[in-house]
């Protein structure tokens, strides 16, 4: 009778004793590492984040769109003074990111040309209500590597100019002292 438990027995002391050898194994922990040292040598400049490098002068390169923007920090705050051949406009620049990752520079101050607002669902009688919307103030531009985009109209169901002084449906601007 106490060979018919041999084989169960010793099954189940391998089972338990495997058990408890996995048990004991030391884990190791990321806190435990030590961090390795790594020496190399690049010829790359450091990466400065996006805030630090938008500071400069931005221009467009288009021939009938004469736009300059230039964009400068004042202690913790952006300013920007922005130029066409009819305005010199200057005010605060805030940089922001959206929840996709798109980086975006806001230009505080700079009102609308023109705005008739959401015209796809007025009746062809009522044709004043463009006259009481009040015009936006504020133009955002898309910031990617060395250059600002500017959506600067809508279309027939929202019409609106931001930037009267240039024909064109986005304006880039180009920092000036970038190189591509």
């Amino acid at each position: 009778m106490i060979n018919n438990y041999k084989p169960k027995y010793l099954l189940y002391l391998s089972i338990f004793g495997s058990i408890i050898v996995s048990c004991n194994k030391k884990t190791e922990t990321i806190s435990d590492k030590k961090p390795e040292r790594i020496i190399s040598f690049s010829n790359k400049k450091p990466v400065v984040s996006a805030k630090d490098s938008i500071s400069g002068t931005y221009i467009s390169k288009a021939e009938d769109c004469n736009i300059s923007l230039t964009i400068s920090k004042d202690k913790k705050d952006y300013k920007y003074t922005f130029t066409t051949q009819n305005r010199s406009l200057k005010g605060k620049a805030i940089f922001s990111k959206s929840s996709s990752g798109e980086k975006y520079i806001s230009l505080e101050g700079i009102q609308w040309d023109e705005y008739e607002g959401d015209i796809s669902n007025e009746d062809d009688t009522d044709s004043d209500n463009s006259k009481d919307l009040e015009i936006p103030v504020g133009i955002d531009a898309l910031y990617v590597k060395d250059t600002l985009t500017i959506q600067n109209y809508g279309n027939a169901m929202n019409s609106y100019t931001k930037i009267s002084e240039c024909g064109l449906k986005y304006i880039q601007l180009i920092k000036s002292n970038s190189k591509k």
